[in-house]
């Protein structure tokens, strides 16, 4: 089984001892995403609907340079700091996905880095 780090800078510098993502054969195993603008490392301004966008460009940009896009995800995992967001995260990231969207677990959690909203990682196909 091969295995390769994939790295991009349209997407946040990872902020600890990890890949943006790992390309192994046919798969892409992407780290969970934040609303991080690359360019600062920095929060995009605003709230839980301004973050669920970056957090999504974010990780498509982490999918194309590993080869992959939305289409071809298998799985996600949404995690969010407040479950009465979830409605406002739905909809935006039912936006991205479209018809056929992957299998999703979405968890709340008592925090995120950089004192996120959401974070969402991925499993895509190549």
């Amino acid at each position: 089984m091969k295995r390769e780090i994939v790295h991009t800078d349209k997407a946040p510098k990872a902020i600890g001892p990890y890949s943006q993502a790992i390309r192994a054969d046919s798969l892409i195993f992407a780290a969970g995403q934040t609303g991080l603008d690359p360019a600062t490392g920095d929060l995009v301004p605003g709230g839980l609907e301004e973050q669920t966008h970056q957090v999504l460009k974010n990780l498509r940009n982490v999918l194309e340079a590993a080869g992959s896009s939305f289409e071809k995800v298998v799985k996600t995992t949404v995690f969010l700091r407040d479950m009465n967001d979830f409605a406002k995260m739905n909809a935006i990231y039912a936006s991205y996905f479209g018809e056929n969207p992957p299998a999703r677990t979405t968890v709340a959690v008592a925090g995120l880095p950089k004192n996120g909203l959401v974070e969402i990682e991925a499993v895509a196909l190549v």
